[in-house]
C-alpha cells in the first residue's frame, strides 16, 4: 500500500527498524519539517540523496522512524531522537509545495522473527572480532552476546565505519539472513583503517 512520506535526505544518515539516530535539527526546512512531523503523527522518512550533498536524485529504500525524544531550543532548532520502524521503497517523488520534500513510498513488509543459523551468528562473529582489531575497537563481547540476531545485525549496519554506499547496500539487503552475510563481506574488504580515516570506503 502506497504512503505519503516527508523525507529528511541525508548523506550518511542511515536508520535501520528498531534502532534509534539522534538528529540535530537547524536547516529551516528540515526545522519545518519537524515541525509539521509533531503535529501530524511524529514520523519522519530518512533517505539518502545520491551523489551526496543536496542531489535531487534518491536512493530506492529508506527507514521510516518516529520522533521520540524532542528537545524544542529557543533559536527554532530541535534535538530529536528518531525511533527506526519500517523500511520502505520509492515509488516517486510528489511535487508539493511545503519546504521539506515529499514522496510516495511502499512500505516493505518483514518478518519480526528473523534468526541467523548457528552457522551465520559464529561466522560473523568471529570476522567481527577481527574486524574491531583490525580497526583499534574495544568492544565489550559479554554484551555483544546477549544481542539477538537482529539488534546485532543492524546494530552493527547501523553504526560501523562504512562509507554511504555501503550502508545503503546493507540497508536494501532483502532479509537478515543476506545483511549478515553482506555485512561479513564488507567487513573483510575493510578489515583496515583507510589511512588516518577512521571510516573504510569503497573509493
Amino acid at each position: 500500500m502506497a504512503r505519503r512520506l516527508s523525507i529528511f535526505p541525508l548523506t550518511g544518515a542511515i536508520l535501520f527498524p528498531d534502532l534509534q539516530m539522534p538528529l540535530h535539527i537547524f536547516e529551516p526546512r528540515y526545522r519545518a519539517l519537524v515541525s509539521d512531523a509533531l503535529a501530524r503523527d511524529r514520523r519522519i522518512a530518512m533517505l539518502q540523496p545520491r551523489g551526496g550533498g543536496d542531489s535531487t536524485r534518491l536512493f530506492d529504500v529508506g527507514c521510516v522512524g518516529r520522533i521520540g525524544d524532542v528537545e524544542a531550543l529557543d533559536d527554532g532548532r530541535f534535538n530529536v531522537v528518531l525511533e527506526g520502524e519500517q523500511r520502505f521503497r520509492l515509488i516517486r517523488e510528489l511535487d508539493v509545495k511545503t519546504a521539506f520534500r515529499q514522496i510516495e513510498a511502499e512500505l516493505i513488509e518483514e518478518s519480526s522473527d528473523e534468526t541467523l543459523s548457528s552457522v551465520e551468528r559464529a561466522g560473523f562473529d568471529q570476522e567481527a572480532r577481527r574486524f574491531a582489531d583490525a580497526q583499534g575497537y574495544s568492544v565489550d563481547w559479554d554484551s555483544v552476546e546477549r544481542l539477538d540476531d537482529a539488534s546485532l545485525i543492524n546494530g552493527v549496519s547501523q553504526i560501523a565505519p562504512f562509507d554511504s554506499a555501503a550502508k545503503q547496500a546493507l540497508l536494501e539487503a532483502a532479509d537478515l539472513s543476506q545483511r549478515c552475510e553482506l555485512l561479513v563481506q564488507l567487513m573483510q574488504f575493510f578489515a583496515r583503517r583507510d589511512g588516518d580515516s577512521d571510516r573504510v570506503t569503497l573509493q
